[in-house]
């Protein structure tokens, strides 16, 4: 399952290096918010298929409503005068931080169990 997401990400990246499309300045704030709340939820979906919770509406309803808030946010602090987007990018900033530290810990804990196991059976 993961290999899939690997190869998604893989071919996603492509295709949107190698697109032409131009993001106008304008929305350039926009946009980045809304792929800092998606990678957010894309790591978060990641922390829950290791830990074994992964539930796919959890996924896609948090992915597309993460990115739709961020914007909202940030659309409203212009509005009003306001760098809402900084709370954003602070809170989705150690959100995704925080769960690429547990993905990276739960990993290692599937890598070190077989080395206790070796060490119990030697001794």
């Amino acid at each position: 399952m993961m290999l899939v997401a690997f190869i998604g990400l893989a071919v996603g990246l492509i295709l949107g290096f190698r697109s032409p499309l131009v993001v106008p300045v304008a929305y350039a704030r926009y946009l980045s918010i809304a792929v800092l709340a998606t990678l957010d939820s894309v790591f978060g979906g990641v922390r829950s298929s290791l830990e074994g919770k992964f539930d796919n509406t959890v996924f896609v309803t948090g992915f597309f409503s993460n990115a739709v808030l961020a914007a909202l946010l940030t659309f409203i602090g212009d509005r009003i005068g306001v760098e809402l987007y900084n709370a954003a990018v602070f809170a989705f900033g150690y959100r995704i931080f925080q769960n690429l530290g547990m993905s990276r810990m739960l990993l290692l804990k599937d890598i070190r169990i077989p080395d206790e196991v070796k060490l119990r059976t030697k001794q």
